[in-house]
């Protein structure tokens, strides 16, 4: 899966503060994202994010 840093990930589960977006800080082995909602920073194995992801929000690129 193509994820970028700055991407947005939309959750199939919500954080336990209700929001479901997160922000892509670090990628590689490991992402790094963090709650768009209250802020908090979660650093977990790549595929383990990934099979929770709903949708990928992306800037258009010019």
């Amino acid at each position: 899966m193509d994820i970028r840093v700055g991407d947005v990930l939309e959750m199939k589960k919500p954080h336990p503060c209700g929001s479901r977006q997160f922000e892509v800080l670090r990628v590689g082995m490991d992402l790094k994202i963090k709650c768009k909602g209250c802020g908090h920073e979660i650093m977990n194995a790549r595929w383990k994010v990934e099979r929770n992801i709903k949708k990928v929000l992306r800037e258009p690129e010019q």
